[in-house]
């Protein structure tokens, strides 16, 4: 692992055209935006955001230890003649300039991933698989936006031999200014599907948007891109435009350079064989769903652009966990048995709404137990979200769902189309319908929770685990 400082202020000075004030010491450790959780050495950015301004906390952020603060010129006045702090036009801007010198001097293979689904398990999925070949640096969380991406590089080591980054997008131009920066060796496209809806004027315009992604790929970079998906011809289309010589698919497509040959879907896990780029592989994965094993194949082609070995890269695939938000199991303790909680609440749309009510089908329940979907309004899909939500009610039956409980004014529609036998419970926001999910839920019961962020469904998720605390859920699939 890296034991050389991440920056030395004097770098940091030149990267940023910045002023020094202050003592400043040599050696910066991190970088940070938020003084509560920064650590001891760390460089805090003081970025005004939507609701706080960093500059409110800079004091906080140097009595906690920080190295130094990134300040704007127009709030320098505020702090102290001998406060340690590199003055600079705008923070942002400088916390940009940052990331750029961190590429620059990057000397290993950088991977970028989008699609409407599945950017943070494909980028999380890279990190297991990368870092037991070699250091690896990955964006944390979900940080894929304008700031996001700026952090994430900025706080990327030097020494580190591979790095990793997601970038989002809902609306047009997004992710050309973002991958600028990255510039990645190799580009995937997990899937294009109808998600900000209310942006675009259709799924087309959407696949153009993640398309931006390949015009900041390296010379002698590749895209890697889902053969199964109906925009790939448009993708592959849009790469060759971009420069992008070399085109690796993904799917099961008899013509995809990594073709799924089979998966054995278990409760809490998958078996897959597969032929990557030529070689037969066969590997289990951490978590469940034909969808992420799906994703696992452009996990392994990519890892192996960048220069990782494949025959180490599929056993890895067995350590992944699932995100916070994206399929975590908890078994809640309840009189007499447990439940089964699968945890979906940090987002969702109609393509990864219906892999996980695939996935819920799937989940093992008790004698008496049944299969439960809690679901809140998935946002942003404009006109088409009426019929979006309704049509749900096709993988609801598809798969075996028992009985569901719906919240807010969209979720409203597939609530009106579903037979009165699987109506659990319906109210406008998460917090009214939580005291119905809770009082609902029996001894063998599979529970799974997804919603928009924006629907507020982790409200749920903690209100099930405070009431029935119990334990991460086991995976006991045969290997």
């Amino acid at each position: 692992m890296t034991t050389a400082p991440l920056w030395t202020s004097a770098a940091m000075t030149q990267a940023m055209r910045a002023a020094p004030r202050g003592a400043l010491p040599e050696a910066i450790t991190g970088i940070s935006i938020d003084s509560r959780t920064l650590a001891p050495g760390e460089a805090y950015f003081a970025i005004k955001g939507e609701v706080h301004d960093g500059h409110d906390f800079v004091e906080a952020a140097l009595g906690r230890g920080a190295a130094l603060a990134v300040v704007a010129k127009d709030h320098a006045k505020k702090f102290a003649p001998d406060a340690r702090l590199l003055i600079v036009d705008d923070v942002l801007a400088g916390l940009v300039d940052l990331a750029r010198a961190a590429r620059v001097r990057f000397g290993g293979k950088v991977i970028a991933v989008t699609g409407s689904v599945g950017k943070t398990s494909t980028k999380e999925a890279l990190r297991t698989v990368l870092s037991a070949q070699g250091e690896t640096h990955v964006s944390a969380a979900s940080f894929n936006n304008h700031w996001g991406v700026p952090l994430s590089l900025a706080r990327c080591p030097q020494a580190a031999q591979f790095a990793v980054f997601e970038i989002g997008m809902n609306h047009p131009g997004e992710i050309t200014p973002l991958v600028a920066l990255v510039r990645p060796h190799v580009a995937i496209i997990t899937t294009v599907e109808p998600v900000h809806l209310e942006f675009f004027p259709n799924v087309e315009a959407i696949a153009d948007a993640k398309a931006e992604i390949f015009t900041g790929v390296e010379p002698g970079g590749a895209a890697v891109l889902n053969r199964d998906n109906p925009q790939f011809a448009r993708l592959k289309a849009a790469a060759k435009k971009a420069g992008v010589k070399r085109v690796v698919t993904f799917g099961a497509d008899a013509k995809a350079d990594a073709r799924l040959l089979d998966v054995a879907l278990h409760p809490a896990c998958s078996a897959v064989r597969a032929r990557v780029l030529g070689h037969d592989v066969a590997y289990k994965i951490g978590m469940p769903g034909r969808h992420m094993a799906m994703n696992s194949l452009a996990v392994l082609a990519a890892a192996e652009l960048a220069g990782a070995d494949l025959a180490l890269s599929a056993p890895a695939r067995s350590q992944l966990a699932p995100a916070a938000g994206r399929g975590v199991r908890r078994a809640l303790a309840l009189g007499g048995g447990t439940a089964t909680l699968i945890d979906e609440s940090y987002n969702a749309n109609p393509a990864s709404m219906a892999a996980a009510l695939t996935v819920l089908g799937q989940a093992e329940v008790g004698p008496r137990g049944r299969r439960i979907a809690v679901l809140g309004d998935m946002l942003e899909l404009g006109a088409a979200s009426p019929d979006l939500h309704a049509g749900l009610a096709g993988p609801i039956a598809a798969n075996g769902i028992d009985a569901v409980f719906c919240c807010g004014p969209l979720m409203r529609h597939l609530w009106d189309t579903l037979p009165s036998a699987k109506k659990g419970g319906y109210a406008v926001n998460a917090a009214e319908l939580e005291p119905q999910v809770t009082a609902a839920i029996g001894a063998g019961d599979a529970v799974m929770v997804k919603g928009s962020a924006g629907s507020r469904m982790k409200t749920i998720v903690t209100a099930l685990e405070k009431r029935f605390p119990g334990k991460a859920a086991l995976d006991d699939a045969v290997v």
